[in-house]
Order: structure tokens, then sequence, then C-alpha cells
């Protein structure tokens, strides 16, 4: 078998020279562009000998050499393709936008919460003296009037202590009245000489100690008479039943809730104004509220601003302002999720841009601005911002051409002009 030594060379321009000698001379040369040589670096230089031991491992090593080659020059032409593009792309576009001058005008915000709205009275009516339930006199979801019976309990005990009391209200009247007749006697008899002062004394002590117990009487039977009337629950307030706790024959002890009543005639949505715009709303301002579990004309009912809270929950620094709607028809039901649009006080002159001049950028608001056939970003602070329209409280000025469509079509600093403009 020959002897065949192959000669690898890599030279200035990056051509892969692959020589094989044998002893008889030169067998062949291949030639290949390496994609990964640079100009004017030489990075092997020289040969390699390398002896093979039969055609078949000089055949692979060739071929892998030249695939080698041709992937590296593949990689090498994408490159400079992508550099081309890039070059081609680089070169400056006129983008087409759509832009507008910031307007002076008298705007009326509105800001939108969420709420509840509840029964302007709800409480629990319990009983005030131990006893059986007897009779229930409503149910629930009946409408009752202030100081109407709703249940009665029994009455023997209350009964029995309140003659007592009676009793000895009597007894103690019918002493005091003694000890006054006394001591207008013996008055008389000390002013004749007849009696010492001491005894006019005692007869003085007796009947303010006799006071004294008549007054005791007096608080036992009014409050014996309160326990009797206890017996017999009632509301304070007009409302409607909304729980009917127990039935009778229940033995309710003292401050047991019996019913809860609620007054609807009146609903009230208590929503947390931030404190950044407590400020533009006021006692008396409409309140537009929309309920979406209600139906037709009951979907959307107006309220009004009874009450701002003068001092901040923290931590959140919020104000609670109460929103009172009419109910007087009973239209409307408590305790219903509603949201609701607050109608501001006017602002007057304020300068606004369209909402869909805004630009988000880490987080700050921006706008692009014409200037020299130029798109600049500048970042403005902010008002009010709804109704299409944004409130600019610095950052623009009257003059400046803020763009309000296209900007996704340049970059900061691209050339671009006002569609319709030559």
């Amino acid at each position: 078998m020959k002897s065949v030594h192959p000669l690898f060379s890599w030279n200035f321009y990056g051509i892969i020279s692959i020589s094989f000698y044998g002893r008889r001379g030169l067998y062949s040369t291949i030639n290949k562009t390496d994609a990964f040589a640079a100009p004017g670096c030489c990075l092997l230089t020289g040969g390699m000998t390398m002896d093979f031991k039969n055609k078949k491992t000089t055949i692979a090593l060739i071929v892998c050499a030249v695939i080698l080659a041709l992937i590296g020059w593949r990689v090498w032409a994408n490159i400079q393709a992508k550099k081309a593009e890039a070059n081609r792309s680089g070169k400056e576009k006129v983008a087409v936008v759509t832009a507008a001058y910031p307007e002076r005008k008298t705007i009326v915000p509105k800001f939108r919460f969420s709420g509840t709205l509840d029964p302007v009275w709800q409480a629990d009516v319990a009983a005030k003296v131990d006893g059986r339930i007897e009779q229930v006199l409503v149910n629930e979801g009946d409408a009752v009037s202030a100081g109407e019976v709703l249940a009665i309990l029994d009455r023997t005990d209350t009964d029995a202590s309140l003659l007592n009391a009676k009793g000895l209200y009597a007894d103690a009247k019918t002493d005091y009245e003694k000890a006054q007749a006394d001591l207008a006697r013996y008055t008389k008899l000390y002013a004749a000489g007849a009696i010492s002062k001491e005894s006019l004394d005692n007869k003085q002590f007796a009947l303010e100690n006799a006071k004294g117990k008549l007054d005791a009487a007096q608080g036992n039977l009014n409050s014996a008479d309160s326990q009797a009337g206890g017996t017999r629950v009632t509301t304070p307030r007009p409302g409607i039943i909304q729980k009917r706790y127990y039935q009778e024959g229940y033995y309710a002890k003292v401050g047991t809730a019996l019913f809860q009543i609620a007054d609807i005639s009146t609903l009230l949505a208590k929503i947390d104004v931030p404190e950044g715009y407590v400020q533009s709303i006021a006692v008396g301002n409409p309140v537009e509220i929309h309920i979406p579990s209600m139906s037709g004309d009951n979907k959307t009912v107006q309220g009004i601003i009874t009450r701002v809270s003068p001092v901040a929950t923290l931590p959140a620094r919020t104000f609670e302002a109460e929103v009172s709607v009419d109910n007087s028809d009973g239209r409307l039901r408590g305790g219903v999720y509603a949201d609701t649009t607050f109608t501001a006080n006017p602002k007057d002159n304020a300068l606004t841009i369209p909402m869909s001049a805004i630009v988000m950028r880490d987080d700050q608001r921006t706008v692009y601005v014409i200037e020299d056939g130029h798109a600049v970003r500048k970042v403005i602070t902010t008002g009010y911002i709804g109704e299409n329209l944004v409130e600019v409280l610095s950052g623009l000025s009257e003059k400046d051409q803020v763009i309000t469509g296209g900007q996704n079509k340049f970059k900061e600093g691209g050339q671009v002009k006002v569609s319709g403009e030559g």
C-alpha cells in the first residue's frame, strides 16, 4: 500500500489547501474558502503530515473538511445577509402618524367606585325580660310601623311582680302621708310650748325617712311596670321584618334577639374615596348608581352625597362618602352590589389631550410630540382621566403637537409626518 502524506495549510486569504504527497510526488490539491477566516489574519501556517493507512480514511477526512467548510460559508453568508438587511432597515423611514394640539376646556370629572346599598337603619329587636314566647304577631317580609307589637311573652311572673310593687308603693305612700300629718300636729304643739324641740325634730326626721321609702317604692313600681310592658316586644322604628329568629314556646332571655328589622325607605352606599379625589366632591353632588342585579328602569338610579367624612381612614388614607338613594316606593332591595359614578365639581380651563396619546413607559405616562419632524418623548403629570380625555397638569403646552396615533410605527427620535400633510 502506498504511503500518502496530506499537507493541510491555511493561507493568508482563508483558503484551505489540502495537498497529498506520496513517494512519487504530489497526488492532488484541494482548495476551499474557509468561512471562519478573517482577511488579514493568518491563523494556521505550515503543514501537518499524517500517514493514512487506506484511501477510505483519506476520502472521509476530505468529505468532512468540505462539509465543515460549506457549513461555515453558509453561516458567514447568513450573517452578511442579516447585516445588509439591518443596514437597509436602519436607513431612516418616515412614519405617518396622527397628531393634535392640547386643548383648553371645562371638564366635569367623573369617578367610578363600587359599594353596597344598605338600609338606612337595621337592628335586632331583643326581649327586655325573661319569658316564654306566647304569641308571634308578624312574619318575615311584613312591613311594620314604629311601636307596633311584634310578639308577646308570658306575663305571669311580671304581673305578680307588678302587683307586689303596687302594694309596697301603697304602704310607703300611707306612711309618708301619716308622717306629714304627725309633723303638722307636732309643729302646732311646739308653737304652744307643749312639746320639746327634740320631739319636733324626730317627727321631721320621720317624714324625711317616709319620703325616701316612698321614692324607693315608686322606683320599684316603675321597674315592675316596665318589666310587665317588656313582655310586649315592639319595634322602635318602621321597617321590614327581615328575620324572625324564634317561634312560640321558646323561652327568651333578656337581650335575646327575636327579630331583625331594616328600614329600606332610604338606602345608603358608603364609598371609600381616595384622598386625591376627595377635594373634587362635595355634599349635594349627584351620583349615578348602576345596580347589575336589577332590571329595567331600576337598573340605574340617582343618588346624592349626604356626608363626606372629615377624617381619613388609615392606613389607606381614604375618606368615607355616604350616598343616599330614595327608596320610599320600595322598588329597590337592600344589600345589593352597586357601581357608583360620582360627578365632581367642574374644572375650568383644563389642558387636555386625547387618551390615545398616552404611552406607558417604565410606569410613567408619556407622550410623543413632533419637533422638527422627529418624535420626541415627554413625561407628563396627569390629573383626571376619563371620557376619552386626559387632563395634563405639567409636561406639555398648547403649542406642542402631540402624536395621537401610530406610535408603533417609529422609535424615539424617528422621523414622522402627520397624515394628510404633504
